[in-house]
């Protein structure tokens, strides 16, 4: 798959996931919405090590700076 998501979008998907993680663990949300924010995080944790997000694919979006 091609790399699209750049070292800034990488960090703000690991702030993401760390805030969902947080919010599902002390319990910030009502018992079910927990599941789906452990979810989110896994994606945003996934997305960034991965480096390719299928939605960016999809939309053509690339927060990579192309190396030149």
């Amino acid at each position: 798959m091609k790399k699209n998501v750049g070292s800034i979008d990488k960090v703000v998907r690991f702030i993401i996931a760390a805030v969902a993680i947080w919010a599902a663990y002390t319990h910030q949300v009502a018992s079910p919405w927990d599941y789906v924010l452990y979810a989110v995080a896994a994606i945003m944790v996934l997305t960034a090590f991965v480096g390719t997000c299928p939605i960016w694919l999809a939309t053509g979006m690339n927060t990579l700076k192309s190396k030149k």
